[in-house]
């Protein structure tokens, strides 16, 4: 049905009407009595097998909605109807802020990917924070955190320490995110140094709290081997938690969208199939260089079953979908479990 009837409709809007049409057509229909029955039985799998423990969380299934889809924490419980097994708000901000200006997120097609350069558009961390206190239901929830656009990266620590104060107790979970593209000179807190400041100043302020949360650090796809030695050498000396493998790409080689086409479009970073590749490399680098040293969360390119099992052999623990949902619709999720638990059978 998605594919024959939703997806069409959905695809003649631009691709961020289409976004916030979606958002508020699940808080909506998702709520009427008849349909949430509806979703819930015709979404739910769970199985004993499916369950996993990772960094000290018990999560029902391995499959969880990467951040960016809800960003501002308005559609939890409708996820969790759609079966998954955690959920990833953000990237939120102290301050609210507008983003970049649109058009700012594009459809690719022919490659079933997207661009976008959002530029961690979100209606701050304390607005999330008043829905976070109303939602209902127990699925896992992620705390993606960003600084504001104007916080220069001297002062960067500071934003990151603002949401996670604000966030603490209505979340399970926090990723630090330093690897979008979209926000001018964040890429550069990915440097060893800046990152090893602003990764222990997080790990102190969490463990001050009665119950400390999960850190775990979102990465981009484009970074070196060496840099990816980097990343595994922080990670063990800051003993956060884990990371995220990977965020959106720069690289535009492996598209088949024509480049005039691509050109037009301008910056961003490119998500969906063609990010699945790169992504399972740096899964496999870091656990195989680290020896499973910590748990991996896999992302990038996952459009069915076969695709999140190659991340959970290349060493993820988890794995999240976003772009695959786009393009294949929401029983995607249902699909991919039930991958699972025939692999897991063989």
């Amino acid at each position: 049905m998605y594919k024959s009837l939703l997806k069409p409709l959905f695809f003649l809007k631009k691709p961020e009407d289409a976004h916030h049409f979606t958002v508020d057509l699940t808080k909506f229909s998702f709520n009427l009595p008849i349909i949430g029955s509806i979703v819930k039985s015709t979404f739910a799998l769970e199985d004993q097998r499916l369950e996993r423990e990772v960094f000290g969380l018990k999560f029902k299934n391995p499959v969880g909605l990467a951040a960016g889809f809800d960003k501002d924490a308005k559609v939890i419980d409708e996820m969790a109807m759609l079966g998954f097994g955690f959920v990833e708000i953000g990237t939120l901000t102290p301050k609210p802020q507008e983003g970049n200006p649109q058009p700012r997120l594009f459809r690719l097609p022919e490659d079933e990917a997207l661009i976008n350069r959002m530029g961690f558009n979100n209606g701050g961390v304390h607005e999330a924070v008043k829905r976070l206190k109303k939602r209902k239901s127990t699925v896992l929830v992620g705390g993606n955190i960003g600084k504001n656009k104007a916080t220069p990266n001297e002062n960067a620590v500071d934003d990151y320490l603002i949401c996670l104060e604000a966030l603490h107790d209505y979340v399970d979970y926090f990723v630090v995110n330093v690897s979008s593209p979209n926000t001018p000179n964040l890429r550069d807190l990915q440097e060893k140094e800046p990152l090893k400041a602003l990764l222990q100043a997080v790990k102190h302020a969490n463990e001050l709290k009665p119950k400390p949360k999960p850190i775990l650090l979102k990465i981009a796809p484009d970074l070196t081997d060496g840099q990816l030695d980097d990343i595994i050498e922080i990670v063990q000396e800051t003993k956060i938690d884990g990371v995220i493998a990977t965020n959106t790409t720069i690289d535009r080689s492996q598209l088949s969208t024509s480049a005039e086409e691509v050109e037009a479009i301008g910056a961003g970073g490119v998500s969906g199939k063609v990010l699945a590749k790169r992504s399972t490399e740096v899964i496999r680098y870091l656990s195989d260089k680290s020896n499973k040293a910590f748990p991996i969360i896999g992302v990038g390119g996952i459009f069915s079953a076969a695709d999140a099992i190659e991340k959970l052999e290349a060493g993820a623990s988890l794995i999240q979908v976003y772009s695959g949902m786009i393009y294949e619709g929401p029983s995607l999720i249902k699909k991919i479990k039930k991958g699972l638990l025939a692999h897991f059978s063989q």
